[in-house]
């Protein structure tokens, strides 16, 4: 069996196309802290544990090293939201060519959905992408910051990134196999 997947790609190609999230309530114990260690084991944890539930597979396969190998390279960040010290989701980029940078995971723990906290950390991840620079000297200054959303996603992923200033620039749509989602932990 297969399904009929439509991703979009939307980018920005200013820091001022950013349109912030409101701040967190005072009180609500959500702050957004960069993962400056890189650990595979941590990382993974994240994966897993935002997109069991959406199908995301594709590193489900990595051994250790081609974890370390990922998280080791210049230009790759992984920032994370914490609520009250618990981590809810997280944000990584990917310094690409000529000042581009992907990202190329956000989303949140499913408890922690619907609580607000997806809009800040899309905003201070994409704050993030464009001075990426500033924290990797050798990098060229961002210029394009882009993602991707697919119709595997969760309902709330696409107005989110146009709430924050992403413009649409590609849509395809292609067949995949049907394939259950793995959900956090191997076999559940």
């Amino acid at each position: 069996m297969s399904i009929t997947v439509t991703t979009w790609s939307l980018e920005q190609t200013s820091p001022a196309d950013l349109m912030p999230a409101a701040p967190p309530a005072t009180g609500s114990g959500v702050r957004v802290v960069r993962s400056e260690v890189a650990s595979p084991e941590f990382s993974r944890f994240l994966y897993t544990a935002v997109g069991g539930d959406v199908t995301w597979t594709d590193r489900l396969v990595w051994p250790y090293e081609r974890w370390r190998e990922f998280l080791d390279r210049p230009g790759v960040e992984t920032w994370v939201a914490y609520e009250h010290g618990t981590p809810a989701g997280y944000i990584e980029l990917e310094a690409q060519n000529e000042g581009v940078v992907e990202i190329a995971y956000f989303g949140l723990i499913p408890a922690f959905r619907g609580r607000r906290i997806g809009g800040l950390l899309l905003s201070e991840g994409t704050a993030r992408a464009w001075d990426l620079a500033e924290r990797h000297p050798r990098l060229s200054p961002t210029k394009r910051v882009w993602v991707h959303t697919c119709s595997k996603d969760g309902p709330y992923a696409m107005g989110n990134y146009r709430r924050r200033g992403f413009r649409l620039f590609d849509t395809t749509t292609e067949e995949e196999p049907e394939t259950p989602p793995p959900g956090p932990w191997p076999g559940a």
